[in-house]
């Protein structure tokens, strides 16, 4: 009775168009969402204290390896699963969404020892020798990084049900971790009535304590609800085959993400050899604001990548490219959606971060000066980046994470980092900021010659 229901599984049945938005609509609106949530915690630092902000975004990339390695694990998890129910093989489903829940304590442990014994150093060496932001850097990692576990969890549980088709709970998982993050924000940086005046330390426990209740709900949901998978922790045993299938698309993920962190930090040593105070904050102002551009777009391919891994699995060609198609359209609205606000406000947009009183070493007209002109240049990047999203999604799916890896290894660190440089010294570092455009054109390209290899290969053993 299970299989027969399974076999009839909206993935391979419910009309494209109507599939993709009932599939996405609640990952957007629950990415829309923690975007929100990650801005609004990053307003509430710079205006208590812009060093604090300076340090929260220098040491943005030690979260980012941290997001890199839970959500590169879980798309593994989310891929495999999703193949595996679209080839009826509902006991590896089940043992690939257990794998999943086990291997987030391996995850947790190494970022607890980066939590422990890592951040010091790191704020250290990239703080310029501003006690200040290595004391706010400190306080607000160690707590983020030591109590990781409960976003690790979440993350996996979300990504194991998006696979199976569910979009609703997973929503709702985020959606209160970051009602939860935006209520004690204020209460906590600030010291509003019984609560003490915490500042950047406070931001990081009203983070934690989201995570933790979103984590929470999500356990709840995953044992008590009937899915299409199970987990099955008595009795478990590791099975080297299902790990390495997971981390075939894991680790190429992981890789991938924590490209972005070293990115960012080489982007920012770029800046401080420049003495640019202003371009760090600046880059980290529009990393915070160009989420709710991204995450709608991320929000849409977690709907994609099982509706992609299912019809691969089912070997149909006809709608595994019906949904590339509109993948690719939805995208690219989306992305000049956030083109269109990047220049026609970036004055409103900058404005919401910090106050006279909380600039120290930057100017707050400087900062606005070259903030403005910083956006527009950036999001020009941003439709080629739509299309090059999707086809990343694609080939994660379908079992090609490699791929998707070269294209974010040379996007990010062959391309980017290196025009940065070569931008910055011979025509100053203000225009560091056309690498962006630059480096998204060249991964589009290596994007379609990937795609076309697919088209050629794999995908014509598809009916």
């Amino acid at each position: 009775m299970e299989k027969e229901s399974l076999k009839e599984n909206k993935m391979g049945t419910m009309p494209m168009t109507r599939l993709i938005l009932t599939m996405s609509l609640p990952a957007i609106f629950s990415m829309t969402i923690l975007a929100m949530y990650n801005v609004v915690d990053s307003i509430f630092i710079s205006h208590y204290d812009m060093d604090g902000f300076t340090a929260v975004s220098l040491a943005f990339p030690l979260q980012l390896l941290l997001i890199a390695a839970s959500v590169g694990t879980a798309i593994g998890v989310n891929s495999l699963v999703s193949r595996k129910l679209g080839e009826q093989n509902f006991e590896q489903a089940n043992a690939t969404a257990t794998h999943g829940l086990v291997l987030c304590l391996f995850t947790y442990a190494f970022f607890l020892l980066l939590g422990l014994f890592g951040v010091r150093p790191f704020m250290d060496a990239f703080s310029g020798g501003n006690q200040r932001v290595v004391e706010a850097g400190v306080q607000y990692f160690t707590c983020v990084l030591c109590l990781s576990l409960f976003s690790i969890i979440q993350v996996m549980i979300e990504k194991t049900l998006q696979a199976t088709g569910n979009m609703i709970y997973p929503m709702l998982f985020q959606l209160l971790g970051a009602v939860v993050n935006i209520i004690f924000d204020p209460l906590l940086i600030f010291g509003i009535g019984i609560f003490p005046e915490m500042g950047v330390l406070g931001a990081a426990v009203a983070t934690v304590f989201g995570q933790f209740c979103g984590m929470v709900f999500a356990l709840i949901i995953l044992f008590r609800k009937r899915h299409k998978v199970q987990i099955r922790l008595k009795g478990f045993r590791f099975d080297p085959i299902t790990v390495k299938n997971i981390y075939a698309v894991g680790f190429p993920s992981i890789i991938m993400q924590s490209i972005g962190a070293i990115m960012m930090l080489g982007l920012n040593a770029i800046f401080q050899a420049h003495r640019s105070i202003v371009s760090v904050d600046v880059f980290g102002i529009y990393f915070k604001l160009q989420s709710f551009v991204f995450m709608p777009c991320f929000g849409l391919n977690q709907g994609l990548m099982p509706i992609f891994g299912y019809n691969y699995g089912a070997r149909n060609k006809a709608r595994l490219y019906s949904a590339l198609v509109r993948g690719v359209i939805i995208a690219a609205a989306i992305m000049l959606t956030g083109t269109i606000l990047m220049w026609t406000i970036p004055d409103v947009l900058l404005s919401m971060f910090g106050n006279e009183s909380s600039f120290t070493d930057v100017d707050a007209a400087t900062l606005m000066r070259e903030g403005e002109r910083a956006f527009r240049i950036i999001s020009l990047c941003f439709v080629p980046a739509a299309v090059g999203i999707v086809f990343t999604t694609l080939f994660q799916a379908v079992g090609k994470g490699f791929r998707s890896l070269i294209m974010s290894f040379c996007r990010q660190l062959i391309i980017l980092l290196p025009t940065a440089l070569l931008l910055s010294v011979t025509t100053g570092v203000g225009n560091a900021w056309y690498a962006f455009p630059i480096a998204e054109a060249g991964a589009l390209l290596l994007a379609t010659v990937f795609f076309l290899n697919l088209v050629k290969g794999d995908f014509k053993k598809l009916h």
